[in-house]
C-alpha cells in the first residue's frame, strides 16, 4: 500500500488524536483495534473502519489489534473468524501478532464483576427479560428499582458464584449494574453485565463457561487490558458512552481509553444490517456470503473489486459524525478507475453470431500481436488468432438500422478491432427466420490502417471460431431496485429479479487460459470481468465487476424526480 493510499484527509478524530500527541496523552501513544463480532462476514462498512483503526495506526506510529468481541456463542462460529482474518489481510492490513478474543479476559472479566459487587455496585437479579424491561422506564419516565437490588453483597456473591457453576438455568438470573434507575440515559438504569448460556459449546473456551458477559460489559474491559488509547466507533455507540466510562471508573484498571464516535457508512442500494445479510442468506436470495451482489468483501472480492478500489472509497467518503447515505456510483467509480488502469484487454462475445469470410484464404490462420492496455506499453502484447470464421456480437448487426448505428449493417462496412475492415454481403436465416450466419468480404489492405478516402462507421469486437474458448459469464447488478430498500416495509419486496443473468454460451479469445481465479480483466465494450474464485480451466466463469460507464445514473435521476 503506498503512502497517499494510507493516509486518509484530516479529520475530527485525527485533530483530537493531536491534540492528545501534543499534550503528552499515553504518552504520546497510539494505539487502535478492530473488534468485530464474529457472527457473520463483514461488509463494505466494516471495511470503512477497518481502514480507519489500522489507517490511523499507522500513520501514527502506534498499533491496531484484531480482537474478535466472542461472548455470544449462540450466533459465532469459526468460519466467521476465519472470513474475517482473510478480508482484513486482503484489504492490505496486518495486526502482526495482536490477535485477541474478549474470551482471553473472561476470567478477569469475572474477577472484575466480583470486584463491582464487593463495592455494592452490581447486584443478582431474578427478573425476567421481560419484567427488566418494564422495570427500566421509558425516555420520558423514570424506571423502578428491582426488588432484588438492595440484596447484600455477600448474598450477590454467592448467587453469582453460583452462576458461574452452573446452579441456574438460561433467563433464570442475571447480574446488572447498581448505577441509577432515574438517568435520562435509559443505558444506565442498572444494565446487564452477564446473562446465563447452557448448552454452547464455544469456540474458545469450549464448555468451560455458562455465564457470558454483555457487550457493554466486555468491550470496555477489554480496550483497556489492551492498552487502547483511542476506542472508534460508530455513531450508535455514543449513548452506551456513560457507561463505558463507568465501567472503567469503578474498577481497578489504570489504562482508560478515549471512546470516539464516528457516522456508520449507508450505501445505496444496499441492506447493511448484519441481521438481513444473513436472512438473504439464510432464506436462498443470494447463494451465500460471497455472492458477489452481496455487499460482504468476500462478495466484492469475487466480483471482482481490488482492495485498493475500497481503500480509495473509504478514503473519499471520508469521517465525520454526519449520518449520510454515499450513492453506489462512488463505489462503483472508485473500482471503474482503477480497473481502466490497471486491467489488461481481451475480447469476448457475450451473444456470438458467426459470420464467415468468403474471400478469405481457406485454412489460413493469422496470428496477430495486439496490445494488452491501450496506454499502457509496459502491460506488453499479445498475439490472438484471426481466421476465415469469426464471432461477432448479435447487438453489433441490424439488417436495417437507424445512420446513428455505427456498427455492422447489410451491405455495409465496420472495421473488426486490431484486424480488418469487413462487408457484409448476405444474411443467412433459418427456417423461422432468425439470422444465424452472416456472410461477409474483409479487405486485406486494412490490416492496421484506413486507406485513403475508405469511410467506416465503427469498430467492434470479434473472437475466431475454431479459437474461442466458450465459457459462463454471470451478469451482476445492483441487489435492490431501490437507493434505501429498508426505508420502509420489507426490504425484499424491491429485490432486483434482474441482479443476475447467466450467458453460458459466451466466447473468449484463448489467452484466457492463462488466467487464474481471481484475475481481472476489461472484455472490450463489454465492461470489467473477473475469472470466479471457483473457475477451472475446462469451466471458465467470469463476473461482471462493474459496466463500462454508470448505467443506473438515468435510472437513478429518474426515481429521484
Amino acid at each position: 500500500m503506498s503512502d497517499n493510499e494510507a493516509t486518509a484527509s484530516g479529520n475530527f478524530i485525527r485533530q483530537i488524536i493531536d491534540r492528545d500527541i501534543a499534550a503528552n496523552k499515553n504518552s504520546g501513544r497510539v494505539a487502535t483495534r478492530f473488534p468485530p463480532e464474529p457472527n457473520g462476514y463483514l461488509h463494505i462498512g466494516h471495511a470503512k473502519s477497518i481502514c480507519l483503526n489500522f489507517g490511523i495506526a499507522s500513520d501514527y506510529q502506534g498499533t491496531c489489534n484484531l480482537r474478535f468481541d466472542d461472548t455470544n456463542p449462540h450466533k459465532e462460529n469459526t468460519e466467521y473468524i476465519e472470513a474475517i482474518e482473510k478480508d482484513v489481510h486482503w484489504l492490505g492490513f496486518d495486526w502482526e501478532d495482536r490477535l485477541y478474543f474478549a474470551s482471553d479476559y473472561f476470567e478477569q472479566l469475572f474477577d472484575f464483576a466480583v470486584e463491582l459487587i464487593r463495592a455494592n455496585k452490581a447486584y443478582v437479579c431474578d427478573l425476567s427479560a421481560e419484567e427488566i424491561r418494564s422495570y427500566r422506564g421509558t425516555l420520558t419516565e423514570p424506571g423502578r428499582d428491582s426488588p432484588y437490588r438492595e440484596r447484600g453483597v455477600e448474598e450477590n456473591i454467592d448467587l453469582f458464584t453460583r452462576m458461574r457453576a452452573g446452579e441456574f438455568s438460561d433467563g433464570e438470573r442475571v447480574l446488572r449494574a447498581r448505577i441509577d434507575m432515574a438517568s435520562p440515559n435509559i443505558n444506565m438504569r442498572d444494565p446487564t453485565l452477564y446473562r446465563i448460556r447452557h448448552g454452547v459449546i464455544h469456540h474458545q473456551t469450549g464448555e468451560e463457561w455458562c455465564i457470558y458477559p454483555m457487550y457493554d460489559f466486555t468491550h470496555p474491559i477489554s480496550d483497556a487490558v489492551e492498552g487502547i488509547t483511542h476506542s472508534l466507533c460508530t455513531l450508535e455507540f455514543a449513548d452506551h458512552r456513560p457507561l463505558y466510562d463507568w465501567v472503567l471508573d469503578n474498577i481497578s484498571i489504570e489504562c482508560h481509553p478515549q471512546q470516539i464516535e464516528f457516522s456508520r457508512l449507508n450505501l445505496e442500494y444496499t441492506v447493511m444490517s448484519k441481521r438481513k445479510l444473513t436472512e438473504l442468506v439464510s432464506e436462498g436470495y443470494v447463494e451465500g456470503w460471497d455472492d458477489p451482489r452481496m455487499p460482504t468483501i468476500a462478495g466484492l472480492r469475487r466480483r471482482g473489486f481490488t482492495p485498493a478500489s475500497i481503500r480509495d472509497f473509504c478514503t473519499r467518503i471520508g469521517i465525520s459524525k454526519s449520518e449520510n447515505t454515499v450513492e453506489m456510483g462512488v463505489l462503483e467509480n472508485c473500482i471503474r478507475e482503477d480497473l481502466n488502469s490497471h486491467a489488461p484487454r481481451r475480447m469476448a462475445v457475450l451473444h456470438p453470431l458467426k459470420v464467415v469470410l468468403a474471400n478469405y484464404p481457406e485454412g489460413q490462420v493469422e496470428e496477430l500481436e495486439v496490445a494488452n492496455h491501450p496506454q499502457d506499453e509496459a502491460m506488453g502484447t499479445r498475439t490472438i488468432p484471426f481466421s476465415g470464421e469469426l464471432f461477432i456480437d448479435r447487438e453489433d448487426f441490424r439488417e436495417t438500422a437507424p445512420s446513428k448505428f455505427k456498427r455492422l449493417v447489410a451491405g455495409g462496412e465496420v472495421r473488426l478491432r486490431n484486424a480488418y475492415v469487413i462487408r457484409c454481403d448476405e444474411v443467412i436465416k433459418d427456417v423461422n427466420g432468425e439470422i444465424i450466419e452472416l456472410h461477409c468480404s474483409y479487405d486485406p489492405a486494412t490490416l492496421g490502417a484506413n486507406p485513403e478516402g475508405r469511410k467506416v462507421k465503427g469498430v467492434i469486437h470479434w473472437v475466431s471460431v475454431a479459437h474461442a474458448v466458450t465459457a459462463e459469464v454471470r451478469l451482476y447488478d445492483r441487489l435492490f431496485t431501490r437507493p434505501a430498500p429498508d426505508a420502509s416495509g420489507d426490504y425484499r419486496d424491491c429485490l432486483n429479479p434482474d441482479s443476475l443473468r447467466t450467458l453460458t454460451q459466451c466466447v473468449i479469445e484463448p489467452s484466457v487460459r492463462e488466467m487464474r481465479p481471481g484475475d481481472r480483466f476489461q472484455f472490450e465494450r463489454e465492461g470489467y470481468f473477473c475469472l470466479d474464485e471457483e473457475a477451472d480451466a475446462e469451466n471458465p466463469v467470469f463476473n461482471r465487476t462493474v459496466t463500462l460507464r454508470d448505467s443506473w445514473a438515468k435510472i437513478e435521476q429518474q426515481y429521484r424526480s
